[in-house]
């Protein structure tokens, strides 16, 4: 199999269709090969092992239900861009480089919490400086807030590049 396929993402779910993790390929095969699971979705064509010809997984399913309890989220840099979309929050530019930015600024006893951290692309904060929004001019495209808690989180770059998975994730509909 390609080195490359083996290390692509494959949505798992759980018995009742639930998302429950992110997988490698490798894994999902092994998953798939011993019971444990089945290809929901293939994605990605097929491999050829000397017991035949499998599909490689997109979406597997376990044939068993895995009780998992949900844990509210941290809040880091990197989720912080996720709910955001990596989007600037400001001028609406989509960008990879992006900053932290205090809606209130914390010299004005703005606190480090989901509700006034957003991203924000450099030249943004830069002009944003140690103001709030009403102070700078620049209004926020849309108000920052805690992210639902649905259990499972999956990275924004797999939910625009995995259209299959979609209709496995009630929170991309």
């Amino acid at each position: 199999m390609n080195e490359n396929l083996i290390n692509l993402p494959v949505l798992v779910l759980n018995e009742n269709y639930l998302p429950l993790n992110i997988c490698k390929v490798r894994r999902a095969v092994v998953l798939v090969l011993i019971g444990k699971a089945e290809v929901i979705e293939n994605g990605r064509g097929y491999f050829h092992s000397t017991k035949g010809i499998f599909d490689i997984p997109s979406v597997i399913r376990l044939i068993y239900l895995v009780r998992k309890h949900s844990h509210p989220r941290k809040m880091t840099k990197i989720e912080i861009f996720n709910r955001d979309k990596y989007v600037c929050q400001y001028c609406g530019r989509e960008n990879k480089e992006l900053t932290l930015d205090h809606v209130v600024p914390r010299r004005k006893h703005g606190q480090h919490t989901w509700e006034n951290v957003v991203a924000a692309c450099i030249p943004c904060n830069r002009r944003k400086a140690g103001r709030t929004p009403v102070e700078a001019g620049m209004p926020l495209l849309r108000k920052p807030c805690a992210p639902g808690n649905i259990g499972f989180y999956v990275p924004y770059q797999y939910i625009r590049t995995r259209e299959e998975w979609h209709k496995y994730l009630p929170h991309t509909r």
